[in-house]
């Protein structure tokens, strides 16, 4: 056997490993972390298939390994696919007034807590002009450095922590009503927030930033948190959405069963990847800030905006409160295997006895 057949059976085994590992549903990082770079590995898979069939000398071992390598394509591909234009969209495109009085813009930015760049984060913020701004991992430094937006967004909900979890809201619509909540760990806020369009009708804004999967963590406080969170939605009624880090990708599992439970939209289905983190390291990254609306909203636009020295991008959204529910596909509703995991999650989160994850990563 020759040396690239060596090399090439143990990367084709180790592709294969990870990529079967999140099928076990195991809530820990060391899982879920695998189902992160799944564009990285279907491209990875693509090319090591390409070189299987150049430099493999004996033909059983040179097709094995082709085959080997195109099945870990094709499954990477299903998760990620529908984030193509090969995907059928859920959000419905606004076809009215881009500017009018029903439209609301959202920026959420995470702008990591040691970057002290305010200055770049506020030009930013400036340019972009939305009515709500999002800024998380927040702590008050940050608090100090953003409060010339409050000039221009008066409406403000802050919760500065040094533990990477602190969040801050800026809009320059008013507040109708404003609720804080820790729904899977002390000092990691979320935000419930009643807004006032400019025509008058009203809608919910929930911002949440949950913890991370890292290999050496269990991932229940994330997931928790955003299980909660789509129970609140649903049982809400008021038209919804749900902004900020999830620190999930679109297509994981976690976020695809919040989606099922919360029966909330993705407006990057069907029109691309739009990765925000890693901002430093293009070969590396993942959509992790995300936006998900109910069916009362359609899209107007939606960008990633500009590097602001954080490891994240920004991302800017913008969405039309519309009169009648319009949505070109939704996610499949929750079943009851669904909500039997939804209940189990919750369950182990009872159990957790540590500090959220990070909230020594800066210090």
């Amino acid at each position: 056997m020759s040396i690239a057949t060596i090399i090439l059976a143990v990367l084709a085994g180790l592709l294969l490993i990870a990529t079967a590992l999140p099928y076990t549903r195991i809530i820990h990082g060391a899982v879920r972390i695998f189902e992160f770079p799944r564009l990285q590995m279907l491209v990875l898979s693509v090319l090591l298939a390409l070189a299987a069939g150049v430099l493999v000398p004996e033909a059983g071992w040179r097709w094995s390994l082709v085959v080997a390598f195109l099945i870990i394509a094709a499954a990477q591909g299903f998760w990620v696919a529908k984030f193509s234009p090969l995907g059928r969209r859920q959000s419905q495109r606004y076809g009215g007034d881009p500017n009018g009085p029903n439209t609301v813009s959202i920026l959420s930015s995470n702008v990591k807590m040691s970057n002290r760049d305010y200055g770049r984060a506020l030009a930013m913020a400036k340019k972009a002009d939305p009515d709500l701004a999002l800024f998380m991992e927040t702590d008050e430094g940050w608090a100090k450095g953003l409060e010339p937006l409050r000039e221009s967004h008066p409406h403000v909900v802050s919760r500065p922590y040094d533990n990477s979890y602190g969040m801050i809201l800026f809009s320059r619509l008013p507040f109708d009503d404003v609720e804080v909540h820790f729904l899977a760990m002390d000092k990691v806020p979320s935000f419930l927030v009643t807004v006032k369009l400019r025509n008058g009708r009203h809608f919910r804004l929930y911002c949440v930033h949950p913890e991370p999967p890292v290999p050496n963590a269990d991932s229940a406080g994330r997931d928790a948190e955003l299980v909660k969170v789509a129970h609140i939605v649903v049982d809400d009624g008021m038209p919804s959405i749900v902004c900020g880090d999830l620190n999930d990708v679109a297509w994981s599992h976690t976020t695809r069963l919040f989606q099922r439970l919360s029966n909330l939209l993705d407006p990057r289905v069907g029109r691309g990847f739009y990765n925000t983190f890693d901002a430093r390291y293009p070969l590396m990254r993942w959509p992790l800030d995300h936006l998900f609306h109910d069916d009362h909203f359609s899209l107007v636009s939606m960008d990633r905006c500009e590097h602001i020295g954080s490891d994240h991008f920004p991302i800017l959204f913008k969405l039309a409160l519309t009169t009648t529910p319009s949505a070109i596909d939704r996610p499949e509703r929750a079943n009851g295997d669904d909500k039997e995991e939804a209940e189990d999650i919750v369950d182990d989160l009872k159990e957790l006895d540590r500090e959220p994850i990070g909230s020594d990563w800066e210090k």
